[in-house]
């Protein structure tokens, strides 16, 4: 049996979504540590099909919060605005291969790879003691605004980036067995 207590199953096992954070601000380096763990995230037809634009400027974090979380938007969201640092994820088509793949497979391989390297971006803040909590609700056309992203950007998620202030929860999953099976239909 392999080691279900080995470092990488102990991150995976106690990181959370976390929704409370400190006010201490994030070292840079610890930011660009969770960016090269993205950056070396596999990709279909290795297109990397993501950027991340980090917002660590109090005043610009909470103009962004105030306009991205209003209205419907902020009620769920608003634990974003205690967050030190937001990560704006840019999702772009992936190179032409990857693009071909798409059609033929109707699948948008992109956002696979980009949820590839979010989570390795997660688990690497997660091993360095930050928090992170995965945004797809938010208000886009006034975040575009904001960065002066053209129109044809896609930006399919924001993550909240910090020192937690809350304790885990338990996670509720389902088993294991329920949701794997060998060599017949599930």
């Amino acid at each position: 049996m392999p080691d279900n207590d080995s470092p990488l199953m102990k991150i995976i096992r106690e990181r959370y979504s976390c929704r409370d954070y400190q006010a201490r601000p994030v070292d840079r380096d610890l930011i660009m540590s969770c960016c090269e763990a993205a950056r070396l995230a596999p990709s279909a037809c290795n297109s990397q099909p993501w950027r991340f634009i980090i917002i660590d400027n109090s005043a610009l974090r909470t103009r962004i919060c105030d306009e991205i979380f209003k209205g419907h938007w902020g009620a769920i969201n608003s634990f974003a605005r205690k967050a030190p640092v937001l990560v704006v994820v840019v999702s772009e088509k992936g190179n032409f291969m990857a693009r071909v793949g798409n059609l033929v497979r109707d699948t948008r391989y992109y956002l696979m790879d980009v949820a590839i390297a979010v989570d390795h971006f997660v688990l690497r803040a997660a091993e360095l003691g930050l928090g992170t909590c995965w945004i797809g609700w938010f208000g886009e056309k006034g975040l575009k605004k904001i960065l002066g992203l053209s129109g044809s950007v896609r930006l399919d998620l924001v993550l909240t980036l910090g020192y937690p202030a809350d304790q885990p929860g338990e996670k509720k999953r389902k088993s294991l067995e329920s949701m794997v099976s060998f060599n017949d239909k599930i």
